[in-house]
């Protein structure tokens, strides 16, 4: 018995310094092991853009199923509406709710705070672990995520990108989410500025020149945008129901049919030629997008 115990111990003792060998790298100087390198998390940056939005709450869930899923991240944007927040293991697709804040009406100069409730958005269709996306957070964006949202399966990745194509050709602008647009009220903005930079600026100037013209905040007219884009068609209806914008200076005003098209572009051009623009842009250089937005009936796919 004594015997057996001896050699259970030796044989214990043995494996033990076998694998502490086998950790320091023994067994004939063999390398030790490599440990993995720890990989850095997601993470999203950007800017919020009604006018740059400062103070506001950009929050970012994941995406399953085309329905939205679980918060994965935060930040407050800066004065100047930039943002960074840190996704951690998050992949795939990504929804970014902004909330809150104020900017600048372009068509007032008047400072906007954000009610509760109004809100803007973005979808992204992939981001791989690990990486950085750098994207806009504007009225544009927000319209395509409404428009993904109320597609069949919902915000899916081939929607997503059908949805932001789709917004950025009605609009002359491309890639919405990737396209900084200038800001109309900075002198000389639109100095070196890329025409897609100077079309997504001026359609968000144009969208604050209509809310002005008809009576309502900027902001809730935004709201209203996303509602009558999610179907498709810029019309002033949400399907079948008739959008109310507001709370205005009424206490709120029916969204008209051209809204989205006409309207938006004699909103348009009625603030190119307003001493708000400060940003240099030649209005004949409008032209194109403003006939785009008058002919196409609001259609947007």
């Amino acid at each position: 018995m004594t015997h057996r115990r001896s050699h259970l111990t030796s044989l214990a003792a043995l494996l033990t310094l076998s694998m502490v060998v086998a950790a320091c790298g023994g067994g004939g100087g063999a390398p030790a092991a490599a440990v993995p390198e720890t990989t850095a998390g997601a993470a999203v940056t950007g800017n919020a853009v009604k006018g740059p939005v400062s103070g506001a709450t950009i929050r970012a869930f994941g995406l399953a199923g085309g329905l939205q899923g679980p918060q994965v991240g935060s930040a407050v944007t800066d004065a100047q509406g930039a943002f960074a927040m840190q996704l951690g293991a998050h992949a795939g697709p990504l929804l970014l709710q902004m909330t809150g804040g104020s900017y600048i009406d372009e068509a007032s100069g008047a400072t906007v705070t954000l009610a509760p409730g109004e809100m803007m958005t973005a979808v992204l269709s992939s981001l791989p672990p690990g990486t950085t996306a750098t994207v806009q957070v504007t009225p544009l964006t927000a319209m395509a995520q409404a428009m993904a949202a109320r597609m069949p399966g919902g915000m899916t990745p081939p929607n997503i990108d059908a949805a932001n194509a789709a917004i950025g050709n009605y609009f002359m602008v491309g890639d919405v989410l990737h396209t900084r647009p200038i800001n109309p009220l900075a002198t000389g903005s639109a100095v070196g500025a890329s025409p897609a930079m100077i079309n997504y600026g001026m359609a968000l100037a144009g969208m604050s020149q209509y809310a002005s013209s008809a009576g309502v905040p900027s902001s809730g007219f935004v709201g209203a945008m996303m509602l009558d884009a999610a179907d498709g068609v810029l019309d002033g209806r949400a399907g079948t129901t008739a959008i109310t914008i507001g709370p205005g200076m009424m206490g709120g005003a029916m969204m008209q049919s051209g809204a989205g098209g006409a309207g938006l572009a004699t909103a348009m051009g009625a603030f190119m030629h307003s001493a708000g623009n400060r940003s240099g842009a030649d209005p004949a250089a409008m032209t194109q997008l403003m006939q785009q937005l008058a002919t196409q009936g609001g259609r947007i796919r």
